[in-house]
């Protein structure tokens, strides 16, 4: 077993109908206002809210199961123009605006160039042997196609991600963080990302 393992968990999107609940003027329920407030927001509470079950799921399952080393957090998400941030960073309807004005695009460099920073420090800070869990798309290349450069061999993904949605990544990931056990991890180098759909999770 790796003696440090750390997850990356792929942002929500930020200017689908649900942010736009968020950015109404008029809005009054409890997360849209304490996002105006300085203090800000833990951004895995507000992808939470924006993504639903999916990034609840990514959540929960990094919370469980993360081994970071001193120093370090056990997980971070991605995000559109600050790189990764740690999931209990507060942020504001201000940084929100942010990450939906940048599209993540590797083509676009203000997505690019602070992911690949951050991904860089967290390397030069880990442990030899440390693993790195991406919790995301493994079948398109906007987030593995950087993050494998930098990682190279370390960054590994959950072999239970192919062929699957991402609701059921979503329900997946609640059930295992709810009774304790964890997926398979696989290298994302050299490794299928594509893949027939495996049977539906057996209702509980």
């Amino acid at each position: 077993m790796s003696p440090h393992r750390i997850y990356l968990l792929s942002p929500a999107h930020c200017g689908g109908k649900r942010a736009g609940l968020i950015f109404n003027d008029a809005a009054r329920f409890t997360l849209a206002q304490r996002l105006r407030q300085p203090q800000g927001v833990p951004i895995g509470e507000v992808f939470s809210f924006l993504s639903g079950l999916y990034f609840r799921g990514k959540l929960a399952y990094s919370q469980a199961f993360a081994t970071p080393p001193p120093g370090l957090a056990g997980a971070y998400a991605i995000t559109s123009n600050r790189g990764l941030l740690p999931i209990d960073t507060p942020v504001t309807l201000a940084d929100l605006a942010g990450f939906a004005a940048v599209d993540i695009q590797l083509e676009d460099e203000r997505y690019a160039t602070p992911l690949r920073l951050e991904a860089q420090r967290l390397l030069c800070q880990m442990h030899p042997a440390s693993e790195v869990i991406l919790l995301g798309s493994i079948a398109s290349g906007k987030y593995v196609d950087l993050l494998l450069e930098v990682f190279g061999n370390r960054l590994h993904f959950p072999e239970e991600f192919i062929g699957r949605g991402d609701m059921s990544r979503g329900g997946l990931m609640l059930r295992c963080a709810s009774e304790s056990w964890q997926l398979s991890y696989i290298p994302v180098a050299g490794a299928i990302r594509r893949g027939k759909r495996p049977p539906k999770l057996k209702p509980r």
